[in-house]
């Protein structure tokens, strides 16, 4: 007589329906009592000191004694396609908070969402403009020669571009998943590694920037999400209905989501110029990147340098990060691993552990 191999009893299947029923109802009730202030992101406080054609340049209060405060500030240089929130997603899970408890005295360029009209903004106005005018400020503002800088993911790249043209401005460079050999991943890489920088390779920018000005932030995230299709597109919903009746686990959820989907679009012509020069042309390690008619030669380079990366980044893989070593001129050059991937170095739980003490030590080892 055939029996069938999973045993399936009609008390337990009735427990488990029951106990789903119970998890949806508790969820129906938290999503219908959440509000938009319930999901907040960008929370620490802060003051907006400096402002410029939509970008506003943030001043964090201290959270430490002033005593224990670094003298040198730190400038926290986002990417343009991403919201600046990723860096201080939410209370417990703050690159900026973490850096503030370390005695860091941080600033952060948001570079705001583009209008129309900045479609022409190219990479001379961003890194010899914009951003050399947020640290003249910031500068200025504490009254010293040189600040930090830390860049993440295509703001590290920006940041390395106006670190190795400003020598004389920038005392330290922090790096966390930054993109400089846009070539590096292409030996012996795993499936879905550096996806992104291939999709990009064969992309019509001029087509795509020609139709719509501005890149839609729509565009950019069905791209990230292509990365990794099914954990990004189903897996991670499916797995919502373990969390739906613990309201703080729904509401860090949906903090990430709102982050995700919330992002600016990207400036036009700024975007080209990126595709083409660092992409495609991977200019910056070829040392033939030109912006605003200033060569970069990243063996000017030679302030201290640290380069974090996270070992399983399949949007910026590991080899395009740490080539930045073989190419500047500083003696004073550091790699840290973290066991992590792109978006995790800065929300991952490990990484709170990891990232800012090591930023804070490496910063205090590093001062004069």
């Amino acid at each position: 007589m055939f029996s069938f191999p999973i045993q399936i009893l009609p008390a337990d299947v009735a427990a488990e329906s029951a106990a789903l029923n119970a998890k949806l109802t508790k969820g129906v009730s938290n999503l219908t009592n959440l509000t938009d202030d319930d999901i907040d992101i960008g929370s620490t406080p802060k003051d907006i000191v400096f402002e410029q054609d939509g970008i506003e340049v943030y001043h964090y209060h201290a959270l430490v004694e002033q005593a224990k405060v670094m003298k040198t500030p730190l400038l926290i240089v986002p990417p343009l396609i991403n919201g600046y929130e990723v860096a201080d997603l939410q209370p417990d899970r703050s690159l900026v908070r973490n850096l503030l408890n370390e005695g860091i005295d941080v600033y952060l360029n948001n570079w705001g969402y583009p209008r129309p009209v900045d479609k022409y903004r190219n990479m001379d106005d961003y890194i010899n403009g914009y951003l050399d005018e947020t640290v003249d400020f910031v500068r200025q503002h504490h009254g010293v020669d040189k600040i930090a800088l830390l860049g993440i993911c295509q703001g590290g790249a920006m940041s390395t571009t106006y670190a190795t043209l400003n020598p004389d401005k920038i005392s330290h460079l922090v790096l966390t998943v930054t993109p400089i050999d846009f070539d590096a991943y292409k030996a012996n890489h795993k499936p879905h590694e550096g996806l992104m920088f291939t999709m990009g390779g064969e992309a019509d920018v001029e087509q795509l920037v020609a139709v719509h000005g501005n890149v839609p932030a729509t565009v950019l995230n069905e791209s990230f999400m292509m990365a990794s299709p099914f954990i990004l597109n189903f897996g991670k919903y499916a797995d919502v209905i373990d969390i739906l009746d613990d309201r703080q686990a729904l509401q860090n959820f949906l903090r990430m989501e709102k982050w995700l989907f919330g992002g600016p679009d990207a400036g036009g012509q700024m975007f080209k110029e990126f595709v083409r020069d660092f992409l495609k042309g991977n200019k910056l390690v070829k040392g033939t990147l030109e912006v605003g008619g200033r060569k970069v030669d990243l063996k000017n380079l030679t302030i201290p340098i640290l380069n974090v990366f996270a070992e399983k980044d399949h949007i910026v893989p590991p080899p395009c990060t740490v080539a930045l070593g073989k190419h500047v001129g500083s003696k004073d050059y550091t790699e840290v691993p973290i066991a992590t991937g792109h978006i995790g170095i800065y929300t991952g739980g490990l990484a709170q552990k990891v990232l800012a003490p090591t930023v804070g030590k490496w910063l205090r080892d590093h001062s004069a």
